[in-house]
């Protein structure tokens, strides 16, 4: 192995025992909230753009994963579409409020926003649209990247603000963190891995304690393993029409 694939994967495993250090107590406390939620016929939303929307497609319709997990994937804000449209238009005040217009946040539910550097108009007015409709709000983020940016929102805020609960991806400025000679920018970025381990965390510890609680989780499976169409059907007919892209 190169040394720099090396350097990469040392880098990420040791960012994923920081996660395991330092944020096992907002994983659980997040958790609870996200049970207490679901228990009492809630959803939890996700919201990302660009690549952070990857993130919130990491969390649906997955094999292992809630069901109850609205994500909110926006075709203009992904790179899927139109890479260069996905970030001027991520930077536009008004443009979340109208896409929630669209979606299923009620009073009572968890809305989980992902952007790395926490600064654009959109990520944060989906923060405050969410709170202002009475969900719970959290965050993951770039933290001491987006405290060293300044916010790209009228009203002065990043993401960090607008949340009950921050999660930490520990990503260096701009992303990337392996420096190979002769080429001028960092390459390998981080926030995607670490991200969505730190989610699928979360994502069992919900199930964990619904368990505890007394409530049956109820967790998607493999279309591809014998059973798990028919098993998933039940999930499909209690969300189908409450899940927007069920």
């Amino acid at each position: 192995m190169s040394s720099y694939a090396s350097e990469y994967l040392n880098t990420v495993t040791a960012l994923l025992q920081r996660v395991q250090d330092e944020q096992l107590p907002q994983l659980e406390a997040a958790a609870a909230r996200i049970a207490a939620c679901i228990a009492s016929g809630g959803l939890w939303h996700v919201f990302g753009s660009g690549h952070s929307q990857l993130l919130a497609a990491e969390l649906f319709y997955r094999a292992g994963g809630l069901v109850p997990v609205n994500a909110i994937l926006d075709l203009p804000l992904s790179v899927m579409v139109n890479a260069r449209r996905s970030t001027w238009l991520e930077r536009v005040p008004g443009y979340a409020e109208q896409l929630l217009q669209d979606e299923p946040v009620s009073a009572g539910d968890v809305v989980l926003v992902i952007s790395n550097s926490g600064r654009n108009a959109v990520p944060i007015e989906v923060a405050l649209a969410a709170k202002a409709r009475g969900a719970t709000v959290f965050a993951l983020t770039a933290v001491d990247f987006s405290r060293r940016v300044s916010s790209r929102h009228p009203s002065g805020y990043k993401l960090l603000d607008c949340a009950e609960i921050v999660f930490d991806n520990y990503g260096v400025d701009g992303d990337a963190v392996v420096q190979i000679p002769g080429c001028a920018s960092a390459v390998a970025a981080t926030s995607t891995v670490v991200g969505s381990a730190l989610l699928q965390a979360l994502a069992a510890a919900t199930v964990a304690q619904l368990q505890q609680t007394g409530h049956a989780a109820p967790v998607w499976q493999s279309a591809n393993a014998e059973g798990g169409e028919t098993q998933n059907a039940a999930h499909l007919a209690q969300y189908q029409g409450r899940i927007k892209r069920l």
